[in-house]
């Protein structure tokens, strides 16, 4: 189990939102912090201490007037932590490896693979064959409905009609070199953890999983450790005093206690 640090950039800035509040419409979404400073200043402090697997999140799509700024954003901190983190945000089979090519050491992706709710399967064959499974991650960030957790894209407006479940967790890792999952429910709310949905995740012995949300303090932290048997890694945003929240990011950098 380790921390995986995050830089989410919305609108041209480095933001941590509460994820189940954006929407393409306006740009919109409630916020929790804004940050001064440029993403590089994030991925320096990461290189620094030598974080590896955090992830980048561009929360703009392609269509949007902001998304030229986020990107530049996110190329900074690619620049500045080459090899150290992945990227997602509108990856494509056509722009995946350019990405790679800018220092990121996986792309993760989402939207591109679930259409109508449904896995294509070609595309996931299109991105293996344009960066190779050891680069690539996928994104199951889910969102609860009639009691199961349903994996959600279009930066987690959509529903699909795929349960995340063990089974489409062995079927998928042939693709991928390991698993995002997003409790977007909990996201940016610092409320605790998913706990059902954690306990799912650690319960497959598969690839390597980082799980996000809801953790909102070291004592969330040790009962996610608990819960989790330390089998997941696990990323903060909000909570993060980095980003104005309570949990000190210089205590992450050591094994949790």
């Amino acid at each position: 189990m380790k921390f995986r640090p995050c830089i989410d950039i919305h609108n041209g800035a480095v933001k941590q939102i509460v994820g189940g509040s954006l929407k393409d419409a306006g740009n919109a979404a409630v916020e929790n912090y804004i940050s001064r400073q440029d993403a590089d200043y994030y991925a320096t402090m990461y290189k620094k201490d030598g974080l590896t697997g955090g992830h980048i999140i561009l929360l703009n799509p392609p269509a949007s007037e902001y998304y030229d700024a986020t990107k530049a954003q996110a190329l900074k901190a690619l620049h500045a932590y080459p090899g150290g983190m992945q990227i997602g945000g509108g990856i494509t089979a056509e722009n995946a490896a350019e990405y790679l090519e800018e220092g990121a050491s996986h792309v993760i992706v989402t939207s591109y693979v679930f259409q109508n709710g449904q896995v294509r399967y070609d595309r996931l064959d299109r991105l293996k064959k344009a960066v190779g499974k050891e680069h690539l991650v996928l994104d199951l960030s889910c969102r609860r409905r009639e009691n199961s957790y349903y994996i959600v894209t279009n930066r987690w407006q959509t529903f699909t009609e795929l349960r995340l479940i063990p089974e489409v967790l062995e079927e998928l890792s042939g693709w991928c070199d390991e698993f995002l999952v997003h409790g977007v429910d909990v996201e940016g709310k610092a409320s605790g953890t998913e706990e059902e949905l954690v306990r799912m995740l650690a319960a497959w012995d598969g690839l390597p999983i980082t799980y996000a949300g809801g953790i909102g303090s070291m004592e969330d932290l040790r009962e996610f450790a608990r819960i989790s048997g330390e089998k997941l890694d696990y990323t903060i945003g909000s909570a993060l005093d980095l980003f104005g929240g309570k949990i000190p990011y210089a205590e992450l950098t050591e094994p949790v206690k």
